[in-house]
């Protein structure tokens, strides 16, 4: 498979990038380094170009149906504007991806994906259709990207008369930016630190771009990778598909309940009811290092007799906290907070417990 890229690849070369093979793109990973990048969107404004994810148009009358039968979600609850986080479940238990679903207009909806699901979901929601919903797959046409951090609308709003400072967490506007007509502008991140995301034309990319690098000059943005932004997610909890979710994680111990509503018909609704009546064996959980230890993806999680008790599914050294942090399945019985638990690092059992995210709290 050759390596896809996205519009502004050379753009990222020539500012210093390290690429690195990501979801079948060649994307930045970093400039600097993760920790400076890192602590930049903390305290400042960071840009990450993120253009390797997914769009899809959903429109006409059955597209609400088509969107109800395939999202746990209740997208009947949006209006134009709002965005909602939901996922696809899968006819296992699993999930299919997780993914935002925008309403553009009535009857007219975006759903934004993972990169590395873009084909899966698409011939997903392409089974379901079986009502004449119209489909269109625009992930290769647009470019994304993410603006993040506390300073980040005073770092963009030279660039819009769209009143930034005002919107609130989870909707968008779709305006004139940087000169480009209909942009959208979306109050939506997955770094927990605030910000935008910033849906443009491949073709109007590199102007955005630049213009956004030049009109946040003085709040010191910087251009970010996706190391930082791994660290950023994690801090707060977010969960990363592939990682943290997957096609055999049900949205029930993936602690998803809040996106999983029962009082609608969706692809495998019978079976989630009876697991969140049975109660579910393992939850998806947080936990701190109480010694000095880095947690790593696939590392055991063990008792104090150290009998295994679950997986690691993501973890890294904590920038803001400079303690390991990290999330796992672990069995129901270890779920609570404040539960002593311990990662075995290279056959050595560390001790941890569990928390709830996020692990930097806002």
């Amino acid at each position: 498979m050759e390596l896809k890229k996205i519009a502004l690849n050379d753009v990222h070369e020539s500012l210093g990038a390290k690429m690195v093979p990501f979801a079948g793109y060649n994307m930045p990973v970093r400039y600097s380094s993760d920790l400076e990048e890192h602590n930049t969107v903390r305290n400042a404004v960071g840009i990450f170009d993120v253009s390797h994810m997914g769009e899809f148009l959903v429109k006409g009358p059955e597209a609400l149906d088509l969107i109800q039968r395939v999202t746990t979600n209740d997208a009947s609850k949006l209006t134009p504007g709002k965005i909602q986080y939901s996922c696809f479940p899968n006819e296992e238990g699993g999930i299919v991806d997780d993914l935002l679903v925008y309403c553009m207009a009535e009857n007219e909806y975006m759903l934004v994906v993972n990169a590395s699901n873009i084909e899966k979901d698409w011939a997903w929601v392409s089974k379901y259709n079986t009502k004449g919903a119209e489909l269109q797959n625009i992930s290769d046409e647009m470019s994304l990207f993410a603006v993040q951090g506390p300073k980040t609308v005073e770092a963009l709003q030279s660039l819009t008369s769209v009143d930034l400072g005002s919107m609130a967490y989870y909707t968008f506007e779709k305006g004139e930016f940087a000169g480009v007509p209909d942009v959208i502008l979306s109050a939506t991140g997955y770094t927990g630190s605030g910000g935008f995301e910033i849906y443009v034309k491949n073709e109007d990319a590199e102007k955005v771009f630049h213009a956004i690098m030049e009109a946040g000059k003085e709040q010191g943005i910087k251009p970010i990778g996706l190391g930082a932004r791994d660290t950023l997610r994690l801090e707060m909890g977010f969960c990363l598909y592939g990682n943290d979710i997957n096609d055999s994680t049900s949205p029930l111990e993936a602690g998803l309940g809040w996106i999983t509503k029962f009082d609608k018909e969706f692809v495998n609704a019978e079976n989630l009811k009876e697991q969140k009546a049975a109660g579910v064996q393992r939850k998806l959980v947080g936990f701190e290092m109480l010694e000095k230890a880095i947690p790593r993806a696939h590392y055991e999680i063990v008792n104090a007799d150290g009998e295994k008790i679950g997986e690691v599914t993501s973890g890294t050294m904590s920038p803001s906290l400079g303690k390991g942090i990290g999330m796992g399945y672990v069995q129901t019985e270890y779920s609570k907070p404040g539960t002593e638990v311990f990662v075995r690092v290279r056959n050595k059992d560390m001790k941890g417990q569990i928390v709830k995210p996020p692990f930097v709290k806002k």
